[in-house]
């Protein structure tokens, strides 16, 4: 018997068939009756950047239907980390979670020893109103020797490690749109 080769292949597929027929059968047969595992975790996984310093490690946080952080790992595709995490890195779900976290802004009134919760968004419009005060108050349009400076002496900027390059951006912005000419970060001090 002559066999060519398109008939060696079509023989081939034909017994490699015959082989597993059998075998999906009864894996069909049996899955009726066993619990099937479920592949996928029931809970929602995101890649987010290390919030504490300024080295940009990536993390994959997971968190629950109610929103709480369940687990953080490290992100092994993010070129900057790989997957690796320092001590504070892993420490995001436990400080996520820790009952001396506030949930709300402190304000100390002047003259007072203690502090009070407030709401945001009086903390907000409180923090607004006395930046304006103050830049109205001390901004000079131009200095003893006549050259404008359009500047505020009595305002500074100090920013984090824990800002993005897209947060220190916008934050710069702001301050230099403000006229503060002490603008300065944490890493320079």
């Amino acid at each position: 018997m002559e066999l060519s080769r398109r008939d060696f292949l079509k023989l081939s597929g034909v017994t490699t068939g015959g082989l597993f027929l059998p075998a999906s059968f009864v894996a069909n047969a049996m899955a009726g009756s066993v619990a099937l595992f479920p592949l996928h975790k029931p809970i929602g996984e995101r890649a987010t950047i290390c919030p504490y310093c300024s080295c940009g490690c990536g993390l994959l946080i997971a968190t629950g239907p109610d929103g709480h952080i369940i687990n953080a790992e490290g992100d092994p595709d993010n070129p900057t980390n790989r997957g690796a995490l320092d001590p504070k890195s892993i420490s995001v779900r436990s400080m996520s979670q820790s009952p001396r976290r506030l949930k709300k802004p402190l304000y100390r009134a002047p003259g007072s020893d203690k502090f009070e919760e407030v709401e945001w968004d009086w903390a907000i419009a409180e923090v607004a109103k006395r930046i304006k005060q103050t830049r109205d108050a001390t901004f000079e349009k131009t200095n003893d020797k006549g050259v404008t400076v359009n500047r505020t002496q009595a305002i500074a900027f100090l920013g984090g490690a824990a800002n993005n390059d897209e947060e220190c951006y916008l934050a710069s912005k702001l301050a230099r749109a403000l006229g503060i000419v002490y603008l300065e970060h944490q890493a320079r001090i």
